[in-house]
């Protein structure tokens, strides 16, 4: 009996680049090719990467996009996700999958079932759902059922939204008629965060087991905006049986459909790989901000050292996404600044092989406060505070400018989330590498750097001092803040848990102390409507799936 097998593409678009895109579906179906594959499958919305957003309200970009499929050069059969035109003028789009043949072919075979609205999704802005089950008949030899990422989710309850329609369960009723598939494939772009793998895999088990078949995802990976996908494409069988492709990596992943055993990954040498640390949530934030860069033109990023954890930590991501010969570290000591966190500065920057500069700040900081003198003496003393932290700012973003490069903010999830930063000081920056990790993360992940190194490269100091803003005497960030340990849990209990001020007291936590932790976080956001894209990896970030008005008065701690 000849092998049945299928390549699942684990490809990392660009959205919009549709010539770029059809080059790497190319060298990936050549690889596939290769390997003895039946047949490849792509993800969703592949050719044009996902998510293009408004992209699709562009006249005629559906269609561009069904010329870029017709493009394709492929050995194999292809199946590759795509925007497909309106079938009359009162629908939209749909999001679909066509089926490209070696002698140049193309047509369209189904389109997605079920749009979600929850979390970061909008698809029912953009997009009209099918109602039928997709078939794909003579695939390579094979007979497909065909599904676009959440029309597996319904069936495993791992989605928040009631369906009125399970495609996965319309499958199999199709069988019951009489009616055999090989296998059912999946086309997914599927957002990563912290918990998201596991969830992934569990629908993928789910759908194996009540079709009685092979079920095999294949991922989108990689970094758009602030969204990031882990790859982990991934097949199940009726028993349990599972086989995953590596994250952060593009590649081809062999499935042999009757001897999973034989199913093997092959990576693409050309392509972006992520794989730089044992760490998931390193590489994550890697990926980001790597295909932020790559995806915007931009090679070179310049940060402000402080001698702090969180600069130290963004210095280091940046020097492993980029190399360290495309980070700028400058160091811009003032009257507050300890001897010990400027050379904790330096420490850093030599250790990570990065450029390093050091430029105090007393001379612009004198020239400003003269020309404030009569606002800063009857002002609001956080006034003096700030003007330091925008100085520290024009001079990143005047290096920046001056060098094609982009700012990158430092700031962490616990400090945005409670207003703990200046607008257009430290948080400016084109893109916020930690955006989205809490404090207690940020120093998890430095204790992690470094012991996957085998050496302190991040100076132990920074780990272990009390974090401070240095913008005042002696100031320490629990004069103004709870511990962090404290602050994070009261935050991710109320920010991706949803539970309300009384119910995270219930916890056993000051009522005082949430109350105005929850406070501060309301107060706050218009900072966060005016932060840079921060790389997604929880299950709610400050970004697309948080939607909080500003100008507002809110009447309860609830969200």
């Amino acid at each position: 009996m000849m092998a049945r097998r299928i390549a699942l593409l684990q490809v990392d678009p660009t959205v919009g680049d549709l010539d770029g895109n059809r080059t790497r579906l190319e060298a990936l179906c050549a690889i596939a090719d290769k390997a003895g594959a039946d047949v490849a499958v792509a993800t969703e919305l592949a050719i044009s990467g996902y998510p293009p957003r408004d992209l699709l309200l562009s006249e005629g970009f559906a269609n561009r996009c069904l010329a870029a499929c017709s493009g394709i050069e492929t050995a194999l059969p292809l199946l590759v996700g795509a925007p497909l035109p309106p079938k009359t003028e009162r629908e939209k789009a749909g999001n679909g999958i066509l089926r490209v043949l070696p002698e140049g072919e193309v047509r369209e075979l189904t389109r997605k079932q079920l749009l979600p609205t929850y979390e970061v999704f909008d698809e029912a802005r953009y997009f009209t759902p099918d109602s039928r089950p997709g078939i794909g008949r003579d695939i390579g030899g094979l007979s497909l059922g065909l599904t676009i990422c959440e029309d597996a989710w319904q069936h495993s309850g791992e989605t928040p939204s009631d369906y009125d329609s399970d495609p996965i369960m319309q499958l199999c009723a199709w069988q019951d008629q009489g009616e055999s598939l090989d296998a059912t494939v999946n086309l997914s772009a599927s957002p990563y965060h912290a918990t998201k793998p596991e969830q992934r895999a569990e629908v993928v088990k789910a759908a194996a087991a009540s079709l009685g078949h092979p079920f095999l995802l294949a991922n989108q990976v990689g970094g758009n905006d602030d969204l990031l996908f882990d790859g982990r494409s991934l097949a199940a069988w009726p028993d349990g049986t599972t086989i995953e492709a590596p994250a952060w990596q593009e590649g081809v992943l062999i499935i042999d459909l009757d001897q999973p055993s034989r199913s093997f990954w092959l990576p693409w040498d050309e392509g972006v790989d992520y794989a730089l640390s044992t760490n998931d949530l390193f590489n994550a934030v890697c990926a980001g901000l790597a295909d932020y860069c790559r995806k915007s033109n931009l090679t070179k990023v310049v940060i402000g050292l402080s001698g702090g954890i969180d600069s130290a930590l963004t210095a280091a991501v940046a020097s492993s996404a980029l190399g360290s010969e495309n980070v700028i570290g400058v160091s811009m000591p003032s009257r507050h600044s300890s001897d010990h966190s400027i050379r904790d500065a330096e420490s850093l920057a030599e250790s990570l092989g990065i450029e390093y500069q050091q430029r105090p700040l007393e001379d612009l900081h004198q020239a400003a406060e003269t020309a404030l003198e009569d606002e800063l003496e009857m002002g609001d003393p956080i006034a003096a505070e700030n003007l330091q932290a925008r100085l520290r700012g024009m001079i990143i973003m005047g290096i920046a400018n001056a060098r094609r490069a982009m700012a990158l903010a430092t700031g962490n999830k616990s400090e945005l989330a409670q207003g703990y930063c200046t607008l257009y000081g430290d948080m400016a920056g084109g893109y916020a590498p930690l955006g989205d990790l809490y404090k207690t993360e940020v120093y998890q992940l430095a204790e992690a750097f470094n012991q996957e190194a085998g050496k302190e490269l991040i100076p132990r100091n920074s780990i272990v001092k009390p974090p401070s803003a240095e913008l005042a005497p002696d100031q320490k960030d629990e004069d103004t803040l709870p511990p962090y340990s404290l602050l994070d849990e009261i935050l991710r209990s109320h920010i991706e848990q949803g539970m309300s001020s009384q119910q995270i007291a219930a916890k056993g936590i000051d009522e005082e102390v949430v109350d105005e932790v929850i406070s501060r976080l309301v107060r706050n956001e218009h900072k966060r409507w005016q932060m840079p894209p921060a790389p997604r990896v929880s299950s709610r970030a400050f970004g697309q799936g948080w939607r909080l008005p500003m100008a507002a008065r809110r009447n309860d701690q609830s969200m």
